[in-house]
C-alpha cells in the first residue's frame, strides 16, 4: 500500500468527484461509480458493497501486502458468506489475521464482551481482540500480527454511541501509530443518510460511546465517517483508502439494499431497531427498561409502575411519522428481567418523516412527567449518551421537548457544514 502524505490524500480523493457530495477530503477512493447517482433508475441501482467492489477489481488495493481485517458478523457478501472465509479461499489476496470488536469477530459475546484472542476454527486464522484497546497497546496488536495494512468492514447503525465506529476511529489512530495502512470498505447506513440530527458530543464528555464531536445520530456511512476523521479529528491522518459502494442513495433504507440483515449486535435485531435506536437508546441512562431482554429492543420502553398514562402523553405531542401503543412485557434479562413492566411500544408508520432524536427526547420528558418513579442512572449515563449535561438539565428544570431540542440547533448547525464536506453520495 502506498503511504501518502496529507497533501496527497487530500488530492487523491478526486476519483470519488462524481458522487460526492462536497468538496473531497482526506481519503483515496476507489470511485462509487455511475449507479450511485440521484437519477439512476432501480435496475441500474443494485448496490454494491466496498467489498464487492474490492473483490471485483481482484483486491487490487492490497496487492503485495500481508492483509488483517476488523470485522464481525456483519462482514458478509449478498449471498450471506463472510469475507474473511471469502478472502482466505482465494489466492489473490494474502489474509494473514483478523480484529475482532465488541461481541467478538463471529458474534459470539454479548454486550460488554469479546471473544479475546485465539484461532478461528473455520480458517485457522489468528484473530486478536481489539475490545477496550485503543492508542498504542492497539497499535502494539497491528504490530504483533505481522500485518501490513487493517481492512475494516463493519456494519454500523447510524448512531454516535454505536461502538462500532469508535473501533473505526481507534483501529485508524492505532494502524497511524504502527505504521500500517488502512482501507474501509463501505457498507449502508441501515437509516438513510439524508441528515444529521440531535445533540454533538462535548469533548469533555468523550467515552467509547462518542470519542470526538459528531451528532447524535451522524447520516454517515463508515467510509464517510472515516474520512471525517481523518480530516477533523486525528492528531495526524493515517493512510487512509475507501471503497465506496455503488448504487446507494442518501435517501435509501437498509431494505433497499437488498442485502440481508445480520444483527451487528445482539440487540440490534432488525433494520427496524436501527431506525429508532438513535433516540431511544436514551433510556439506557434512566432506570426505564430500553426493552433489552425481549425481541423488541429499543422499541419496547416501560418500568415497574408505569401506565397507560405514558402513551397517551407521547401521543399528545404529535411527533410526526410515530405512534404509541400502551404496552406490557417481561424482560428476560437486563432491567427488571422476569418481571411483567408497563410502557409504550413505538410503532414507526413513516419513515421519512420520523425523527428518532426528538422522538426520544419527547418519550423522556413524558416519562418524567407521568411516572413518579422516573430517575437518572445514578452515574449520569445519559450525560455521555447525549454529550453534555444539557439534555439531564433540561428535563430536570421542567423544559418541554422542543425547548430541549432548540438547545442544540447552533451546535448542530456547525457539524453539519462539516459533515457536508466528507459525504460522498447524493
Amino acid at each position: 500500500m502506498r503511504h501518502l502524505s496529507r497533501r496527497s490524500l487530500l488530492a487523491a480523493t478526486t476519483t470519488a468527484a462524481a458522487v460526492s457530495a462536497g468538496p473531497p477530503a482526506a481519503a483515496a477512493d476507489l470511485g462509487a461509480g455511475a449507479g450511485a447517482g440521484a437519477g439512476a433508475a432501480p435496475a441500474a441501482r443494485r448496490l454494491r458493497t466496498g467489498f464487492e467492489r474490492l473483490a471485483a477489481s481482484g483486491y487490487a488495493l492490497l496487492e503485495g501486502e500481508r492483509v488483517g481485517v476488523v470485522t464481525n458478523p456483519t462482514g458478509i457478501t449478498r449471498d450471506a458468506r463472510h469475507i474473511v472465509d471469502v478472502m482466505h479461499a482465494d489466492d489473490r489476496v494474502d489474509l494473514v489475521a483478523v480484529f475482532g470488536p465488541e461481541h467478538g469477530f463471529r458474534g459470539t459475546a454479548q454486550a460488554g464482551g469479546s471473544e479475546g484472542r485465539h484461532d478461528d476454527p473455520a480458517t485457522g486464522l489468528p484473530v486478536y481482540d481489539t475490545y477496550l484497546k485503543s492508542g498504542q497497546p492497539l497499535a502494539d496488536v497491528f504490530a504483533a500480527s505481522g500485518v501490513d495494512t487493517v481492512v475494516f468492514d463493519i456494519q454500523d447503525a447510524g448512531a454516535r454511541f454505536y461502538t462500532y465506529i469508535w473501533t473505526l476511529y481507534d483501529c485508524m489512530e492505532a494502524a497511524r501509530l504502527a505504521g500500517k495502512g488502512f482501507v474501509v470498505l463501505d457498507r449502508p447506513n441501515p437509516v438513510t443518510g439524508r441528515g444529521a440530527y440531535g445533540p454533538v458530543l462535548h469533548k469533555e464528555f468523550a467515552t467509547f460511546v462518542g470519542r470526538e464531536p459528531i451528532a447524535q445520530a451522524h447520516g454517515m456511512t463508515v467510509a464517510e465517517l472515516a474520512r471525517l476523521f481523518n480530516g477533523e479529528f486525528l492528531a495526524e491522518p493515517v493512510p487512509l483508502e475507501t471503497v465506496p459502494m455503488s448504487g446507494w442513495r442518501r435517501s435509501d433504507f437498509y431494505d433497499a439494499s437488498g442485502l440481508p440483515w445480520v444483527p451487528p449486535s445482539p440487540n440490534m435485531p432488525t433494520p427496524d431497531t436501527a431506525l429508532v435506536y438513535s433516540g431511544t437508546c436514551l433510556f439506557e441512562g434512566t432506570n426505564l427498561s430500553e426493552g433489552r431482554g425481549t425481541t423488541r429492543p429499543f422499541e419496547l420502553l416501560g418500568a415497574e409502575g408505569v401506565d397507560r398514562r405514558w402513551a397517551a402523553a407521547a401521543g399528545e405531542l404529535g411527533l410526526p411519522g410515530v405512534h404509541f401503543r400502551e404496552a406490557y412485557f417481561a424482560p428476560t434479562f437486563s432491567k427488571f428481567q422476569g418481571r411483567t413492566v408497563g410502557g409504550v411500544q413505538l410503532h414507526v408508520h413513516d419513515r421519512a418523516a420520523f425523527d428518532p432524536v426528538r422522538t426520544g427526547i419527547g418519550l423522556l420528558v413524558t416519562a418524567k412527567q407521568v411516572w413518579s418513579g422516573f430517575a437518572w442512572r445514578p452515574d449520569n449515563w445519559i450525560d455521555k449518551l447525549t454529550g453534555s449535561t444539557r439534555v439531564r438539565t433540561m428535563i430536570d428544570a421542567g423544559a418541554t421537548a422542543d425547548e430541549v431540542v432548540a438547545g442544540w440547533r447552533d451546535e448542530l448547525a456547525a457539524f453539519r457544514r462539516v459533515r457536508k464536506e466528507y459525504l460522498l453520495y447524493r
